[in-house]
């Protein structure tokens, strides 16, 4: 090595060790870890990256948020139970709540909500608080903002303008006795039977129809054993991006307030993600030869109510009641 390597040298050498307490003192002071079950592409993960830009950005890079989709960092529950211990920071979950605080059903009681802007109007509102101080004090998480879901519509392969065109239709149903109830009450044989099995089910006729959102009809394919989606709309529901109480108390009050900003930026961000999204999933359905019913929704609603009404747990029948009234 030359001299004026060697000084090269120990010149670089001299800057880099100046140059290391400086890396170490930009790098986040706080790091959240958010693992939710929605892949790369949903609305949900999406708006989950923009949380954490927004928060690096709010609190100069002293929290970092950590995103981690597909239940790679855990199942929905293992992640509650690790937020209520204090293992986990961060997730996304909404009426699965429901095993710690009754008022997390609310989250999905068929037609009770008869818009995206009626439920945005509970969701934000007095309910909403109600639900979400009800989370806090009995299951230890705090609710930070919220995303909507589509809203559940029938797929089949025969129009279903009105209850009556149920009659006998096998359909399937998740294991919510609350949906096969309501379903029973509409004229429908409703079958509880598990996601994975329901393309199989469809194809060789041991169901007739079944009912989700947009988004899983598109990815299941169900175009492929199924010609109408039936606009029912009888579940339209929201979930929380939510954090550990142990962890919110470990945050300082800046950070906090920076953490509930973001959360507020994030949700406005998946709203339209979320709009531009369903409105894409109609189009790509309708493209693979699906046709969409307009079924009539307050036919389906006012046939519904009295079941509705006598399988929610007896907590929230109230607010239930209250927001079938509000609809007239």
């Amino acid at each position: 090595m030359t001299k004026l390597n060697r000084r090269q040298f120990t010149a670089l050498a001299a800057a880099s060790l100046v140059a290391a307490p400086a890396i170490r003192a930009s790098a986040a002071e706080v790091t959240l870890k958010l693992g939710h079950l929605a892949n790369e592409e949903n609305s949900w993960h999406k708006a989950s990256l923009k949380f954490g830009e927004e928060v690096a950005r709010l609190t100069e890079g002293r929290v970092e948020v950590q995103v981690f989709a597909n239940e790679s960092l855990g199942k929905e529950i293992d992640l509650i139970n690790g937020m209520q211990l204090g293992t986990a920071d961060m997730t996304i979950t909404g009426e699965s709540l429901q095993n710690w605080s009754p008022m997390a059903a609310l989250l999905a009681v068929p037609y009770a909500y008869g818009s995206l802007e009626h439920m945005d109007g509970v969701a934000s509102g007095d309910i909403g608080k109600q639900i979400e101080a009800e989370i806090i004090a009995r299951a230890q998480i705090r609710p930070i903002g919220y995303f909507a879901r589509g809203p559940r519509n029938l797929t089949s392969n025969r129009e279903i303008l009105t209850p009556a065109d149920l009659n006998g239709l096998k359909l399937r149903v998740p294991n919510v006795p609350l949906f096969v109830k309501t379903w029973e009450a509409l004229g429908a044989a409703p079958t509880p039977m598990a996601f994975s099995e329901v393309f199989t089910s469809l194809q060789n006729g041991t169901i007739d129809a079944q009912e989700n959102p947009l988004a899983l009809i598109e990815s299941a394919n169900f175009n492929e054993v199924q010609k109408f989606v039936n606009k029912t709309e009888h579940v339209r529901s929201w979930i929380y991006l939510t954090i550990s109480e142990i962890t919110w108390g470990r945050l300082s009050e800046a950070d906090q307030a920076a953490v509930l900003e973001a959360a507020q930026l994030a949700q406005a961000h998946e709203r339209e993600l979320f709009l531009a999204d369903e409105e894409r999933l109609a189009q790509v359905l309708q493209e693979r030869g699906m046709t969409f019913v307009d079924s009539d929704t307050a036919a389906f609603a006012a046939a519904s109510r009295d079941a509705v009404l006598a399988n929610v747990g007896a907590e929230i029948k109230p607010v239930v009641e209250e927001l079938f009234a509000a609809q007239g």
